[in-house]
């Protein structure tokens, strides 16, 4: 059986294709809800707001550093879970925390600062962490990773529909907020269903090599949300925040991170297979703390 770090994924030019759009298509959804009032929020309460990108742009990326550093998983493992960690958060977060009566308020507004964020950041914090590994930076020699394409990716996926989806909002308002009740659901079950289909196809590589991946994913995951949570308590913001911001941290667009990862490093084994793991146990994991936090009884202060 070969190493996970020779592995490949198995992903078609076409499919490629239709996987950039679906994703431009979510973000653009995403972008349709999204306001200049909620960038306003960082003059009328600039603190959860603060907190709640330093969590997720500085902290997380830092934390998954160390754990990579403590676990010493195998180099496309470590490179995959840096690309995760450097990605904004993920599109249903907002979802995930009106259920979980969260700030909802503040959850569009930080998934509208960390997605114009990502544009750098992104590129910044996988470029940053993944040459100060030596296990890591090996490999990105190997593929000769231009950051200046990177970045330009991440803007044509990122900066594009979010440019165009809040000019729509601005202008087209109200028929903006009846597209997105409709984009959002759609596009999301369109980039599932086209991840499920690519990776049927290489089915025995999950077989062989989900175990690798297994455990570090839900223990990487797992921290994530405990980190969001934490930070929030120790900056005293209320329990809605603390909820709110572990949701934010623990749910990253792992959508965006395979499609770099088929784009720039064609579907390395332990990259692929850990980006689309935590893509579908972020889901799993961030509902059940949802229905948790919204089943609790309603003494509980908030």
């Amino acid at each position: 059986m070969l190493k996970l770090d020779d592995v490949t994924i198995h992903f078609d030019a076409n499919n490629l294709w239709v996987l950039n759009i679906a994703l431009t298509v979510v973000m653009f959804g995403v972008a349709l809800g999204i306001t200049l009032n909620d960038f306003k929020q960082l003059q009328k309460q600039p603190k959860p707001i603060i907190v709640g990108l330093l969590s997720q742009f500085v902290l997380l990326p830092f934390l998954t550093y160390i754990v990579i550093r403590l676990v010493n998983p195998q180099p496309s493992i470590a490179l995959g879970m840096m690309m995760v960690a450097a990605c904004p958060g993920g599109n249903i977060s907002n979802f995930m925390t009106h259920l979980a009566k969260g700030n909802t308020a503040l959850s569009v507004s930080l998934t509208a600062f960390s997605t114009f964020l990502a544009m750098i950041m992104t590129p910044f914090n996988f470029e940053f962490y993944g040459h100060l590994y030596a296990p890591t930076a090996s490999l990105l020699k190997q593929v000769a990773l231009s950051p200046y394409e990177l970045v330009k990716l991440v803007l044509l996926v990122l900066g594009v529909p979010l440019l165009l989806g809040m000019l729509m909002r601005y202008y087209f308002s109200a028929f903006s907020e009846k597209l997105s009740r409709v984009l959002k659901p759609f596009s999301i079950i369109v980039f599932i269903a086209i991840v499920v289909i690519a990776f049927s196809n290489n089915m025995n590589v999950f077989n062989n090599y989900i175990h690798h991946v297994l455990g570090i994913g839900i223990i990487h995951n797992l921290l994530a949300l405990l980190l969001g949570f934490f930070i929030a308590r120790a900056f005293k913001l209320s329990f809605k925040n603390q909820k709110t911001l572990a949701i934010e941290t623990g749910i990253q667009n792992s959508g965006l991170g395979l499609l770099l990862i088929f784009m720039f490093f064609n579907g390395l084994g332990g990259m692929a297979i850990i980006a689309a793991f935590w893509g579908i146990w972020h889901i799993i994991s961030g509902l059940t703390l949802s229905l948790f936090w919204a089943y609790q009884k309603k003494t509980k202060l908030q």
